[in-house]
């Protein structure tokens, strides 16, 4: 007796559909817009707008810290939302500060601006790079090398202060030295404090709420001024940090 290969008309068992492949919208949705924000930041700086484009960068930070969290929140995460989140951190907080800061102030001493706005992109790309190489395998209380938002924010930071001051060479060599200085650190050993083992589910004290209303009070009344100290203060932490453990250290073989 022959066996037909053919389904039964009626009764047939359907055979398994093939799963359709796509992406999760909401978290590339904040991927996108953090990624639109860094490009927005480029555009702004060619034509001059270098507060909106600071401004833009900052945004972008925002929206990168909500896409991964999002992402959690509704069970979404993809190995394709990872590989577009990095894809646009290396636009948003690679890319976009370099050339802010190049079109701001860098551009006036030439071949060295460019050199340290490269310095600044390639540790960049070499941060985001060893820290998806590095996922699980880490403590996860610590960054290795400073964080590209963070540095992405220390740029944007000077150039959001300092914006409406005439460009002066103190200023451009100034530029040169905290922009060369991030993609250094991105790219560091150094440890930096990554605030993942704060407990944002759990009660608090009522004067905790208190103290985050007043710092936020406390941004708005300066915000370039604010966050540039702040971040500038996390870039300090973690050098001065590795100081502290390197003397430690020192001591305890003295003894």
């Amino acid at each position: 007796m022959s066996v037909s290969n053919e389904p039964e008309e009626d009764g047939a068992v359907d055979s398994p559909k093939p799963r359709g492949k796509g992406v999760y919208l909401l978290p590339n949705l904040f991927t996108t817009a953090s990624l639109f924000s860094g490009f927005y930041a480029v555009v702004a700086a060619m034509n001059g707008h270098f507060e909106n484009a600071a401004i833009a960068i900052f945004v972008s930070m925002i929206l990168d810290s909500l896409d991964g969290r999002v992402a959690r929140m509704t069970n979404t995460q993809s190995a394709f939302g990872a590989e577009y989140d990095s894809l646009a951190d290396m636009v948003a907080f690679g890319v976009a500060p370099a050339l802010v800061a190049f079109s701001w102030a860098l551009s006036d001493l030439g071949k060295i601006g460019w050199v340290a706005a490269f310095i600044y992109v390639a540790g960049a790309a070499l941060r985001l790079a060893r820290f998806n190489t590095q996922i699980g395998s880490t403590d996860k209380k610590y960054f290795v090398g400073l964080p590209s938002p963070s540095a992405a924010a220390l740029v944007a930071g000077t150039v959001w202060t300092l914006h409406d001051v005439e460009v002066t060479p103190l200023m451009s060599w100034m530029s040169v030295f905290i922009v060369a200085s991030a993609g250094v650190l991105m790219v560091s050993n150094v440890l930096f404090y990554s605030f993942k083992e704060l407990d944002l589910k759990g009660k608090v004290p009522f004067m905790v709420v208190l103290l985050i209303v007043l710092g936020f009070a406390v941004v708005a009344t300066a915000p370039a001024q604010v966050l540039l100290v702040v971040f500038v203060l996390y870039g300090l932490s973690g050098p001065y940090q590795a100081l502290l453990r390197k003397r430690k250290k020192q001591g305890g073989q003295g003894n």
